[in-house]
């Protein structure tokens, strides 16, 4: 049993012994403390108000429940967005002008596992600081339950992902369902925002195949793509929280998806994590456009419309620096985690940042990833090229990443392992704002050596411009770790 605490939440598995896992007594305390975390921050006496949204796994309506529950008896008025994305949550937020937001999901984590990803007023995630005091608070366990006559309302808002999506049609006035929850809001979102070309992408008339992993992507991404006149064929998009595959969409897991874009003889294939902020993409033929290659590609579209600057984290491919500069921007490299990419963002002016993970963030929509505009892009740009899937893919600077996960053994010195590192490249570029990343001399290959926020590992990622030079590489800074 797990249970992890970083600045991508409170994460872990659901069952065991309190302070071990995620179980009932854990998910009431570290509620509470965000409750008191809230209040603190506020200079007068009104009610708090936060949303609460979830992904569709199977623990996620006793979470819910716990949640929602905790909430009100601190004193908070709960606005229930029911099955949501986290970036519907996230625009949610703001749109029911809360002061925070709690979202149930363990993001692309097996079944058994369940987290609080917790957000501030602006429904982004708390940083480093804010985090830190969160579970001093809680471990403190110094929060206040209130009496009867002063408990939280329940309200529901499960028109949440409706906003998303109405945001987006609007603009063009196209044609929308009746009922109008907050899924809808957030396609609406999405299709009103000004660089999705709604008519484009309509008289391309793409064909493309969706993979939710049977959670709540399977309410988003085909009512987005129905908005924007796209023939959508559906797999694994029941809500029912049964994962038929590992959720995390690396190219190992989709074989499915790809083997039925072929099939169907679709233009491409969609697929999320179940809770929908990250995109990965499958071209025509099958193959995998690369989900380090999903930012890129927005990126390049984006960027030949709005100049600016970018960012993405260290983990991140340096094909979107190699873009970057070919429009005349900045690229600028954060640690990873969503709000150290937001930070960066906010610093240097950013007009598009995500993560190599496929994670798109697009701060004038809102400063989260968000497969539902992620997606939208994508298709604007195929649409406006005129070309496949695949062919696209070959305009981008080829790059190869090995992926690497290597098991945190209790006990184990992480800074002595990460000063080791250090001192035995030392001859090279050196980043350790996040671990270590090690750059080599030509800038085309690095390896960036991390434990991970949301898993008991260490990860490796090794990146060259071939996929056996990256293997390689990884491989030696393993086998240096292990001597």
């Amino acid at each position: 049993m797990t249970l992890i605490k970083s600045i991508s939440g409170i994460r872990g598995t659901i069952g065991g012994q309190p302070g071990g896992a995620l179980t009932p007594p854990d998910l009431v305390k570290f509620t509470a403390a965000y409750a008191t975390w809230l209040r603190r921050g506020q200079t007068d006496a009104a009610r708090l108000k936060v949303v609460v949204g979830r992904d569709a796994r199977v623990s996620g309506a006793m979470v819910d429940h716990l949640v929602c529950g905790t909430l009100m008896s601190c004193g908070v008025d709960v606005v229930n967005a029911g099955l949501a994305t986290t970036p519907t949550v996230e625009m949610a937020v703001v749109w029911e002008k809360a002061h925070g937001g709690i979202i149930l999901t363990a993001s692309h984590n097996p079944g058994q596992w369940n987290a609080l990803k917790l957000l501030n007023r602006h429904g982004e995630f708390l940083n480093a600081d804010e985090g830190k005091l969160l579970l001093q608070i809680a471990d403190s366990g110094d929060f206040h339950f209130t009496d009867v006559d002063a408990l939280g309302t329940y309200t529901s808002c499960d028109d949440a992902i409706d906003k998303h999506v109405e945001t987006v049609c609007n603009c063009l006035h196209l044609r929308r369902e009746p009922h109008v929850d907050a899924i809808d809001k957030h396609v609406e979102a999405v299709c009103n925002y000004p660089l999705v070309d709604v008519d484009a992408i309509y008289k391309a008339g793409f064909k493309v195949v969706v993979d939710a992993v049977n959670s709540v992507g399977g309410l988003a991404i085909p009512r987005l793509l129905r908005a924007l006149g796209v023939q959508t064929v559906e797999m694994y998009c029941e809500p029912t929280g049964h994962f038929p595959h590992n959720p995390e969409p690396l190219p190992e897991h989709l074989t499915g998806i790809a083997a039925r874009v072929v099939a169907e003889g679709a233009d491409c294939g969609i697929a999320v994590d179940p809770d929908v902020d990250r995109l990965a993409l499958v071209c025509e033929n099958g193959d995998m456009f690369g989900e380090e290659y999903t930012l890129v590609a927005v990126a390049d579209y984006v960027l030949a419309r709005r100049k600016g600057n970018t960012v993405s984290n260290l983990s991140s491919s340096r094909a979107l620096r190699d873009v970057t500069e070919q429009h005349g921007g900045q690229y600028f490299a954060s640690a990873v985690g969503e709000v150290n990419v937001v930070q960066q963002m906010k610093a240097c002016g950013a007009v598009i940042g995500g993560e190599g993970n496929g994670g798109v963030i697009v701060p004038d929509l809102h400063y989260g990833r968000d497969a539902l505009i992620g997606a939208a892009l994508f298709l604007s740009h195929l649409a406006h090229k005129k070309t496949t899937a695949s062919a696209l893919r070959a305009t981008y600077p080829p790059y190869f990443i090995s992926k690497n996960k290597v098991e945190l053994k209790p006990g184990i010195d992480m800074a002595a392992l990460l000063q080791k590192v250090k001192q035995g490249y030392a001859n090279n570029r050196i980043t350790d704002i996040d671990g270590v990343r090690i750059d080599f001399d030509d800038a085309k290959q690095w390896v960036h050596i991390r434990s991970s926020n949301t898993e008991p590992i260490i990860r490796i990622y090794a990146e060259a411009q071939t996929p056996a030079a990256a293997a390689a590489l990884a491989g030696e800074v393993k086998n240096f770790l292990s001597k």
